[in-house]
């Protein structure tokens, strides 16, 4: 009889982008099980990777558009049958800035929204925003900016607010807003549900990997909190506390305000777009992995979709090391967990060599549990 195997990783940060990781796999299984059938599902949870994961390369569109700290950046979206497919990170990610440069408090999504008009001023009336990787703070003022909308000071003055200056928003004029003429349907993915605001939101969960101080940390918040009151009394709706508005520096809540906008599992989406419920039935087992395994990512990352997703299809996981309890780890769901720090001299040996390990475990892993077949 013949096995199948369906591969389904996430990418290995800094390391291996998804389909390397699933073409290395689908190697080493080649060479334990040269007749099994295999499907390669490269996954991602809404953040770097996910536009390559769910799109082919006929359905992008490449634009210039502003980047996180303004200097000009390609990017790309894809479009499908009406559809966008905009990976937030694409155009405000973290890594498009060197790390010295990293300013949470002066970083702009103007570039996300100069991709959404781009996508809608070609034919576009549904938008899928995966929210993830940024390297912004700013409520999504930037992008609504790129879509019309007006911030003005107390003075009457026009600017474009970032996460340092949010407190400075005295009225938001929304008369020219592309989405409210040329209305379109968001859905916005991300495995955060972090509020806007508070302890566990954008500013003091996530601005400090993002460059920001303590002191900026302190009026970032007091300006997320001002922002939030004039975006409500604007929209006339609590939008703020909806769980997921803190994912990509609150990039969500002004959609959530101003456009039929919708916020749902990240990692589930991109399930969805790559057909990955069809493609394990009569599966014998699934692979899937990340460059670093921990309780995390069996409670909100990619690899937590695939062990919700496969139902009585064993799951395997193929990681760069283990951050956490293995016991604790297959208790949530997993079959095993095959890891590469297991076989590299060291964590550079591991991050140069990841290809090679990942084949030698996959063909260890098909030889151990499909012996015969």
């Amino acid at each position: 009889m013949m096995p199948k195997f369906v591969i389904a990783p996430d990418s290995f940060k800094e390391c291996l982008p998804a389909d390397e990781v699933a073409e290395a796999l689908a190697n080493g299984i080649r060479k334990g099980c040269p007749n099994a059938k295999i499907v390669t599902l490269p996954i991602a949870d809404g953040g770097e990777g996910t536009l390559q994961a769910v799109s082919r390369e006929d359905e992008r569109v490449s634009v210039t558009v502003t980047g996180p700290d303004r200097s000009p950046v390609r990017a790309a979206y894809a479009l499908r049958q009406g559809t966008a497919i905009i990976e937030m990170a694409s155009a405000a990610g973290l890594m498009l800035v060197p790390e010295k440069k990293r300013s949470a408090a002066d970083a702009t999504t103007y570039g996300v929204g100069e991709l959404i008009r781009h996508a809608i001023e070609h034919g576009a009336d549904r938008i899928l925003l995966t929210v993830g990787g940024s390297a912004t703070n700013d409520g999504g003022c930037g992008m609504l900016a790129a879509l019309g909308t007006r911030f003005l000071r107390a003075d009457g003055s026009k600017f474009l607010p970032t996460g340092g200056s949010l407190s400075e928003i005295c009225r938001i004029d929304t008369s020219a807003l592309l989405i409210a003429q040329k209305p379109c349907r968001f859905t916005i993915a991300t495995d955060v549900q972090n509020p806007l605001t508070g302890e566990s939101g954008a500013t003091r969960m996530f601005a400090k990997q993002k460059g920001a101080s303590a002191a900026d940390l302190d009026r970032m918040e007091t300006g997320m909190e001002h922002f939030a009151a004039v975006l409500e009394k604007s929209c006339g709706r609590a939008v703020a506390k909806t769980p997921g508005a803190g994912a990509g520096g609150g990039i969500s809540v002004p959609l959530l305000a101003f456009a039929n906008a919708s916020i749902v599992s990240g990692v589930d989406a991109v399930l969805s777009a790559v057909g990955f419920s069809d493609a394990i039935r009569d599966a014998d087992a699934i692979l899937t992995g990340e460059g670093k395994i921990d309780c995390q990512s069996l409670l909100g990352k990619a690899i937590s979709g695939v062990v919700r997703g496969a139902g009585s299809v064993p799951v395997y996981a193929f990681v760069g090391r283990i951050g956490d309890e293995k016991e604790r780890l297959l208790s949530l769901g997993l079959n095993g967990i095959y890891e590469i720090r297991e076989l590299a001299k060291s964590d550079a040996d591991s991050l140069k060599s990841a290809k090679k390990y990942l084949e030698i475990l996959a063909e260890r892993f098909v030889k151990e549990h499909f012996q015969g077949d």
